[in-house]
């Protein structure tokens, strides 16, 4: 209170200072929208620099609220990793909006190109781009549609065995995740005439249910017939100039199209909302700009599957009490604590499913034990499971393959024919965990050697009760 702050203000872009009142209070969706506040965004720019190399060939993708939101992004990007790293290319951090030039070449490269590394967007990234290399998400806005984040996600979620990405990163800023817990998947846009075109427009690019789009479409039609009476002949001249057609084609088109043409054909004029929101005639309250100094409180990470559990310790006894408690439930759960040599690949995949619905990961799993324990043990999922029932020490699983095999190896004579189809086993335990039956007779064993049959009269018959050697050394305890 009494404090002087500064006033953007948004009609004709000129600065005024005036007296802060008792409190300025926004939501966090509003925040960075409605607050120019350079300070919080070079914060977390700087938080990002510690965990995002930009000399990997990895890509990060940035959520920004707006165009202008967007450029302040960028700046504050750059001069963190510069700070961090030293000089980087300038066109290692790039804005991909509808108000770039050629946004679709820039997005082109971004997916085919080393540069940009790091892209910073509004809407033109958040559906319908394969960009495999991505792995790193930043939310520094939010959504109000679990369909439209899930999609945002989807930006991060495919395999690229290229760079050997095997997890992907989010940051949430913002505090997304929880602030979706209470919605449900979509909430109907019908009900709500306070929507603004540029939020009908969000939705209707974002969902991918035709009876959803039809809702928006309605609600579209209705909306602009009224905004058309209000807009000036400038306004509608820009409006054409962005859309490449008059008002009226538009307004024709939202009587005539497909609701997924008519989504295609918004989602590459995405500026054509805010064109249609600008009210000269109610130009809006001036926005505050901050230069309050902001600092990094903390980093925490979700577990779980709600990602409410913060402290990794918690994540492992929940992953101990659920292993327990199901042991004795699930059958190949209790083939890995009791009869390792029994696993089978279909009991493998069984149990990964299981663990995926509890959020017990490989990959969450591995990085909460190193953070509870500071230890770094590339363990695999089954070491995690008899570790948390048996208490069995956790060591690396290719230090165990090696460890089996050279046991193997040294159990009796083997010809030189079958030391070589051991050692290759041996590699594939180590790629896969589970080498069986099933996996002899497909792939390369297939082709090469013409299955488990064939190898198996190499080995005397006797290839079941080797494979079975092997799973049961792999799990072996070693004094």
């Amino acid at each position: 209170k009494g404090e002087q702050v500064d006033l953007l203000n948004i009609a004709d872009g000129t600065i005024s200072t005036t007296i802060a009142p008792d409190e300025f209070s926004f939501e966090v969706e509003q925040f960075n929208r409605r607050v120019i506040t350079r300070e919080f965004n070079r914060t977390v720019a700087k938080a990002l620099a510690s965990y995002i190399d930009p000399t990997l060939p990895d890509k990060t993708l940035i959520f920004a609220v707006s165009d202008g939101h967007a450029d302040m992004v960028v700046e504050e990007v750059k001069k963190a990793f510069e700070e961090a790293y030293g000089d980087i290319d300038d066109a290692d951090v790039r804005k991909i909006t509808g108000s770039v030039d050629r946004p679709l070449a820039l997005t082109l490269s971004f997916r085919n190109d080393p540069q940009p590394k790091i892209a910073v967007t509004v809407d033109l990234l958040t559906t319908g781009v394969d960009i495999p290399r991505i792995t790193n998400l930043v939310f520094l806005r939010r959504v109000n549609s679990r369909i439209l984040y899930e999609q945002m996600l989807g930006r991060a979620t495919r395999r690229c065995d290229e760079i050997g990405k095997d997890f992907f990163r989010i940051f949430d800023a913002v505090d997304l995740y929880a602030s979706l817990e209470s919605m449900t998947d979509m909430k109907p846009v019908g009900v709500e005439p306070k929507l603004s075109f540029t939020k009908l427009l969000d939705e209707l690019t974002g969902v991918t249910s035709d009876q959803h789009r039809e809702t928006i479409r309605q609600q579209l039609e209705s909306k602009l017939k009224r905004r058309a009476k209000l807009l000036t002949d400038g306004a509608l001249r820009i409006y054409e100039q962005e859309a490449g057609e008059p008002l009226h084609t538009t307004m024709q088109r939202l009587s005539d199209a497909r609701p997924a043409d008519l989504a295609d054909w918004f989602r590459a004029r995405p500026r054509l909302g805010p064109i249609l929101d600008w009210r000269p005639d109610r130009p809006g309250a001036p926005i505050p700009i901050s230069e309050h100094a902001d600092d990094l409180v903390s980093i925490s990470h979700g577990y779980g599957k709600d990602g409410k559990l913060t402290r990794p310790e918690d994540y492992l006894d929940s992953f101990a009490a659920w292993v327990k408690d199901n042991v004795n439930k699930v059958t190949a759960l209790n083939i890995v604590v009791t009869r390792p040599r029994d696993l089978t690949r279909e009991d493998l995949r069984q149990i990964k499913l299981i663990l995926d619905e509890g959020a017990f990961t490989e990959a969450a799993l591995h990085r909460a034990w190193e953070q509870a324990k500071s230890e770094d043990i590339a363990a695999s999922v089954i070491g995690y499971i008899r570790q948390a029932a048996l208490g069995d020490p956790l060591r690396p699983y290719a230090d165990r393959v090696r460890d089996a095999m050279a046991r193997i190896l040294k159990s009796q004579t083997w010809t030189p024919v079958q030391q070589r189809w051991l050692k290759r086993i041996g590699e594939d335990v180590a790629k896969e965990i589970i080498v069986d039956r099933d996996f002899l007779d497909s792939g390369q064993y297939k082709a090469d050697v013409g299955g488990f049959d064939r190898l198996n009269k190499l080995f005397g018959g006797k290839l079941d009760s080797v494979l079975g050697d092997i799973r049961e050394g792999v799990w072996q305890q070693v004094a």
